[in-house]
């Protein structure tokens, strides 16, 4: 399971020396004649300490490979037995990673075992070696999937193509061209479940980052004004759009005027050092005869090792300001590193960005 995004190092303690001996006791139960036990934990927790997360997981799709005895279809029946007894929905992806580690020669019975699997735990990454190796073979099996009476296979069907799904495999062929994936999400956009729809979301929300037009064009064919659930999918899908001050989603979604106003922006403390808070408080005093629908974040110009600031933007909030109005918003931010980010002395400058355009900023100091 290739990784772009490192998870956190804690997480990897779901696959920690218990888990692997209770996942052995359930496959010895489920093939008691056939299952060598000493062997999966031989495989498992030889050098544990030094695996990763997806180490872990993969480790454990091995380890059942040579301790299972048979051909691939029979051990996929023996993980199906245990995959309702497992009860972690990130430790069961293993049964998936099983299928795309050992699967790829047998396309048709392996994508219905990830169908099958992912209710226990999300076969999303699963999925994607069979859609490198046979991109449109792949894809008519999915499109069925959008009717599957289970939503978590309704939402595999667009989790699983995502072209920028992180942690996982990045989809070549669907990051250069993402209309492949276009019946998908049409058959999605007014599913029932939430779950469902913020998948399609985060779908589009990936394709912007490559083809920001061919998502606008997509999303003005949807009829927004008529379908509210489609309404709420189109601004999530556009959130990156929007942070980035895009005229065209801006427009989308009512943003698209230059606000008229005052604004002014203050940050308190001054000076803080890392893990400590600071609180921002944007004021605006509306200049205009009619009220304004505005979309507010905020953005940090974070201080490099070396080069230039790296800015990030921030959502804040959406309001309507009536006219001659003021309105004051507070916001309080945690300033500490994450293994995304690293933080570096100096002084930040923070923009307040309405609807795309900046219009005021403040400063604050990080010491060392």
């Amino acid at each position: 399971m290739p990784a772009e995004a490192t998870p956190p190092a804690q997480l990897k303690q779901w696959f920690d020396a218990d888990r692997y001996r209770a996942l052995a006791d359930l496959l010895a139960a489920a093939a008691p004649k056939t299952f060598d036990h000493k062997q999966f934990l031989d495989l498992t927790l030889s050098d544990l300490e030094a695996r990763g997360l997806m180490q872990r997981l993969r480790s454990a799709a091995l380890a059942a490979d040579r301790a299972l005895s048979g051909d691939f279809r029979g051990k996929v029946e023996r993980l199906r037995q245990i995959a309702p007894q497992i009860r972690h929905s990130f430790v069961a992806i293993f049964l998936s990673d099983f299928v795309a580690t050992h699967g790829l020669h047998d396309p048709e019975f392996s994508l219905a075992a990830l169908r099958d699997f992912t209710p226990y735990g999300s076969a999303e990454f699963a999925l994607r070696p069979f859609l490198e190796r046979d991109l449109p073979g792949t894809l008519r099996v999915v499109r069925t999937w959008t009717e599957d009476p289970n939503e978590h296979v309704r939402r595999l069907a667009s989790e699983g193509t995502r072209p920028r799904l992180p942690w996982g495999l990045r989809l070549r062929e669907l990051t250069r061209d993402p209309s492949p994936t276009a019946p998908i999400l049409d058959a999605l956009r007014d599913d029932p479940a939430l779950y469902v729809r913020k998948s399609v979301a985060n779908h589009l929300n990936d394709i912007t980052k490559d083809h920001p037009t061919y998502v606008l064009d997509h999303l003005s064919a949807w009829r927004l004004a008529e379908h509210p659930r489609r309404q709420w999918i189109a601004k999530h899908a556009c959130r990156t759009l929007i942070k980035r001050g895009d005229p065209r989603a801006l427009q989308l979604f009512g943003f698209g005027q230059r606000p008229q106003l005052r604004a002014s922006l203050h940050i308190e403390p001054a000076a803080i050092q890392l893990g400590q808070r600071i609180q921002l408080e944007a004021r605006l005093l509306s200049a205009a005869a009619t009220p304004q629908q505005l979309a507010i974040d905020y953005v940090v110009h974070y201080i490099r090792a070396t080069g230039p600031t790296a800015q990030k933007v921030f959502k804040w909030t959406e309001l309507e300001l009536p006219p001659g109005a003021p309105h004051t918003l507070t916001k309080s931010q945690t300033i500490r590193d994450f293994s995304t980010r690293k933080h570096h002395p100096g002084r930040h400058r923070v923009e307040l960005q309405i609807n795309g355009h900046r219009l005021a900023e403040a400063t604050f100091e990080l010491r060392p």
